[in-house]
């Protein structure tokens, strides 16, 4: 006898605008009591001091979240110029005061100089490990450790004229930046003040997207919670697909689909499937439907489609 799952049978995502103050972990917990799914993982931590989109996956929708994580992100943030803390936020002690504040230009003219792929070295408070121990619980017990650099895409980076009243003034600067994976907003601010003949560090951050999720698909916390055990019929769990938009997509008949279904490979070599395969190179990452319906994320191989993960929707 199969054994029988807990938890509802809901499949998607439903993206968060995560408030200021709570853990990602904490984000989850909430979102697991609105809908009770069967399974549940989120797609790129948010720290506590940090507000905005942090997408949830729901039950098959689970099996994506690695190509959310993978995702280009965009970040807007300000930092405060003339001091670096501990943690490279506002939550550390200073350790570092200068000066100097940049003017505009000046700030303007070094940008350039962070784009692309760049070598960061992550803030010592993250949740890298280091012989198999969280950074961020070493610097808190004033362990010495190194660590080391790494790539990473910034892929857009500007000035912004609109910091809003809180952070207006000579001491703070509001950017905006489109990232990659693993590139850590507290370190650029970090970066850009030495590189600046100053020292600077996060005051305040706020992530405006993640993969295909933007701003206008997120819903509050105390909205979701609002709906009560309605939920999960609101409208606010958007489709395992969403997450998928910018993969390959392969319609294929219900034949094919049961072969991927069963883990098996559907060969694309005939002459009839030439234009079907036309745009996949070799190595591919493709989104397999039937019907309309999700069957499986899937590599091209060789002229073969051979299942990665099968949905089971």
């Amino acid at each position: 006898m199969a054994r029988r799952q807990n938890g509802r049978p809901v499949n998607g995502w439903v993206v968060i605008d995560k408030p200021l103050g709570l853990t990602s972990t904490q984000t989850v917990g909430r979102v697991r009591r609105a809908f009770q799914p069967r399974k549940i993982g989120h797609g790129g931590t948010l720290d506590p001091l940090a507000s905005g989109l942090l997408p949830i996956a729901m039950g098959e929708a689970t099996k994506t979240v690695p190509y959310i994580m993978d995702g280009a992100k965009v970040y807007r943030f300000t930092l405060r110029w003339g001091e670096a803390t501990a943690t490279d936020d506002a939550e550390g002690d200073v350790v570092e005061r200068a000066d100097k504040r940049p003017r505009t230009e000046e700030i303007d003219a070094i940008l350039p100089r962070f784009l692309g792929e760049i070598e960061q070295t992550p803030p010592i408070y993250s949740a890298i490990k280091v012989a198999g121990k969280r950074a961020y619980d070493m610097a808190r017990a004033a362990e010495t450790f190194t660590l080391e650099s790494r790539r990473v895409k910034i892929t857009d980076l500007k000035l912004l004229d609109n910091p809003g009243p809180e952070h207006s003034g000579p001491d703070y600067a509001t950017l905006q930046v489109g990232c990659g994976k693993g590139a850590y907003m507290r370190a650029l601010a970090r970066d850009l003040g030495r590189a600046l003949g100053t020292c600077a560090h996060v005051v305040a951050l706020r992530r405006t997207a993640v993969g295909p999720f933007r701003e206008d698909h997120a819903i509050s916390l105390e909205s979701l919670e609002a709906l009560g055990h309605s939920a999960a019929d609101s409208g606010a769990v958007l489709p395992i697909e969403t997450a998928l938009d910018d993969i390959p997509a392969l319609a294929l008949s219900e034949t094919e689909a049961n072969r991927l279904r069963c883990g098996q490979a559907v060969s694309m070599l005939a002459r009839a499937n030439r234009e079907r395969i036309r745009d996949f190179t070799n190595g591919a990452i493709v989104y397999a439907t039937s019907g309309g319906k999700p069957v499986a994320l899937a590599r091209y191989e060789a002229g073969d489609i051979h299942p990665v993960r099968v949905l089971n929707v």
